[in-house]
């Protein structure tokens, strides 16, 4: 196509590593890199964390004013990531995810943890609300993920209590502050570095704002409901449209199929549709439950799982898997969970399976395809492709 812009893809790491081939070095927890700032402080991560090899910046910076507001007792950490706050003197951390891969870290570390998203209720793991609530804002998933984020928070801490709320400056954090003042009554920012921010607010009496709503959209035959911050929660993204489009003639009727990385479980709800017994699979608990929403509001069944890549779904084998991998965790692009994709069809797929995937044209994924089989490639276009490998039989 003349004339259309070309995708800009900055591969933050190297693209193919021997010791994430067999998926030993991407599920291993290891200690996070810290840098000078966090001195006498210790975090635990692994590929799949925001922040991997060493924590977000937002998070440095939030940990850092808080030891030096010297804050102690319990802390509810409402974006916990490997649990770096835990580690500040005197602080005993509630640390929440959504996260699959910063759940096994936090459970690794041993802390108090839940699997939550926005919006849930977290009275019946702590009946008593901590006095200091934590928060690094994910502006990278979208305005309406944020203020769910913020009126989560809100509901979290007491009348009273002090809510400690770190982002960057370039993801809308000055708009939010604003957002979260006029809900708590009172605060401020209290600490910079470079485009990062720490805010404290300290929450008055009055009501939580209204959690955003669920999108919902047709495509391909399927209604999809989109809760607020998953992949392609308003419409269909361009990158799935390809895949499907190229994939119209594949007979799925009786194979078991997997879509692995599934966000709104569009690609998963149309595999069922045409017949096929499907597994979804996401490491983001927001997506897990935007996929089965999707799957009743259609009268579909399907089994969907909270899982690291592959790590939840026991011994289970398939005849196709179908994805859209991710490639950014947090700000950056990162290949480590997309490569561990691929590693996951080779354990995964039957012999003489086939793995399909869409994925943007500059990313380097045939070397790991080939791994599988011989790699196809099915269509380009867009600044996207869909590419195959078939499982050799035994």
């Amino acid at each position: 196509m003349t004339g259309r812009k070309k995708q800009k893809i900055r591969i933050a790491r190297p693209p193919v590593r021997e010791e994430s081939a067999d998926g030993g070095d991407y599920f291993a927890v290891r200690p996070a890199r810290l840098g000078q700032r966090l001195e006498g402080l210790s975090t635990l991560t692994k590929p799949g964390v925001r922040g991997f090899a060493g924590v977000e910046a937002a998070q440095e910076l939030l940990a850092q004013t808080m030891r030096k507001d010297r804050v102690s007792g319990e802390v509810l950490d409402l974006s916990a990531a490997g649990g770096l706050l835990g580690s500040l003197p005197g602080v005993t951390l509630r640390a929440v995810e959504g996260s699959a891969a910063a759940l096994t870290v936090l459970e690794a570390a041993g802390y108090e943890l839940m699997a939550a998203v926005p919006g849930d209720t977290l009275q019946e793991r702590w009946p008593e609300r901590a006095r200091t609530v934590a928060l690094t804002l994910a502006g990278d998933r979208g305005n309406a993920y944020v203020l769910a984020q913020v009126a989560w928070a809100h509901a979290q801490t007491p009348p009273g209590g002090t809510l400690y709320l770190a982002g960057d400056r370039d993801k809308g954090f000055d708009r939010y502050v604003r957002a979260a003042g006029a809900a708590f009554g009172t605060g401020e920012t209290v600490a910079r570095d470079g485009g990062m921010r720490v805010a404290r607010l300290t929450r008055r009496p009055g009501p939580t704002p209204p959690m955003p709503a669920a999108e919902g959209y047709e495509a391909f035959g399927v209604q999809v409901t989109g809760l607020p911050g998953v992949f392609s929660a308003g419409k269909a993204d361009r990158a799935t449209s390809l895949l499907l489009e190229t994939l119209g003639e594949l007979e799925l009727a009786g194979q078991r199929v997997l879509d692995l990385g599934c966000g709104a479980g569009l690609i998963g709800a149309w595999a069922a549709k045409r017949g096929a017994t499907v597994t979804l699979a996401d490491g983001d608990l927001q997506s897990v439950r935007s996929s089965r929403m999707t799957l009743e509001a259609n009268g579909l069944q399907g089994e969907v799982v909270h899982s690291d890549v592959d790590a939840a779904l026991g011994e289970r084998t398939f005849d196709t898997l179908l994805t859209n991998p991710p490639f950014h965790v947090g700000r950056g692009v990162v290949l480590d969970v997309a490569l561990q994709f691929l590693a996951a069809a080779s354990r995964r797929l039957k012999p003489g399976g086939t793995l399909y995937l869409v994925a943007n044209e500059p990313l380097p994924y045939e070397a790991a395809l080939g791994e599988i089989g011989p790699v196809r490639e099915l269509a380009r276009a867009h600044g996207f492709k869909v590419l195959a490998a078939t499982r050799a039989q035994d």
